[in-house]
């Protein structure tokens, strides 16, 4: 029973890897032994935040842009000319949009949809031949998504395209985990609650007054975005696909 949460010379994908729970996952698998490609748009900050990691194990930074098929289809093309086998992919790349219901654009809308769910389910697709080449039945392929608890339940925010799309993304999990089953590639999702991001920034200033509200008295720490996706990528959940893991501290159920 040991090295259960054992991932070294494993080789992971993390999208929207440059910043937020992105980047907390990709430093998790750098710091126990992951080979960890990330990407993002902004191929300043995902440079820097490829050298800061750099520090501390492998992680090799290809700016692209996932918010269409081409991003999409280039960026799996520059993954396979490098790596023969992928052993993680966490599709943690995401977009928000905020209005209120009379006046929600359609912009708002499509830019969400088409980043935080199409292109999501197109790089998986794409990255199939690497995630199947290594894995086993004792040791499967990882694909995780990552979803949000505004998926699960009502949202007080008037972001109707996100909450539509992590709803979509929680349900699309665990279609592909039925249908890659067989291929011993184990897909899940994890469902964050309220973490330090670019989506969260305008809250973080009432960080008291949210961290009240949530059973467990505090918001969401690097630690605890990356041992779930340690776990979730480890032997210890091989048995494990098709779920929907909620991160949140208590906050769905007390809500």
């Amino acid at each position: 029973m040991k090295n259960l949460f054992d991932l070294e010379g494993k080789v992971a994908v993390v999208t929207g890897g440059s910043r937020g729970i992105g980047a907390m996952i990709a430093r998790g698998f750098v710091e126990n032994g992951v080979k960890t490609y990330i990407t993002a748009r902004r191929a300043e900050e995902l440079q820097a935040t490829a050298d800061e990691l750099s520090a501390l194990g492998e992680c090799i930074a290809i700016p692209s842009n996932l918010g269409d098929l081409e991003g999409v289809e280039n960026f799996a093309a520059e993954l396979k000319s490098r790596e023969s086998r992928i052993d993680i992919l966490i599709n943690n790349a995401g977009a928000s949009w905020g209005a209120a219901l009379d006046d929600f654009p359609e912009s708002g809308w499509d830019k969400v949809m088409d980043l935080n769910v199409k292109s999501l389910f197109f790089l998986t697709q794409a990255l199939l031949p690497p995630l199947r080449a290594g894995a086993t039945d004792d040791d499967p392929a990882r694909v995780i998504n990552i979803g949000s608890i505004n998926g699960l339940s009502y949202a007080p925010l008037q972001n109707y395209s996100y909450t539509a799309s992590k709803a979509a993304v929680h349900h699309l999990t665990r279609q592909l985990a039925v249908d890659l089953a067989a291929d011993n590639v184990n897909v899940n999702a994890i469902a964050p609650g309220f973490f330090p991001s670019k989506m969260t920034a305008h809250l973080l200033d009432h960080e008291a007054e949210m961290a009240a509200d949530i059973p467990r008295r505090r918001i969401g720490t690097p630690e605890d975005a990356a041992g779930s996706a340690i776990y979730l990528c480890s032997r210890a959940s091989a048995f494990v696909t098709g779920h929907v893991l909620v991160l949140d501290g208590g906050q769905d159920v007390s809500s």
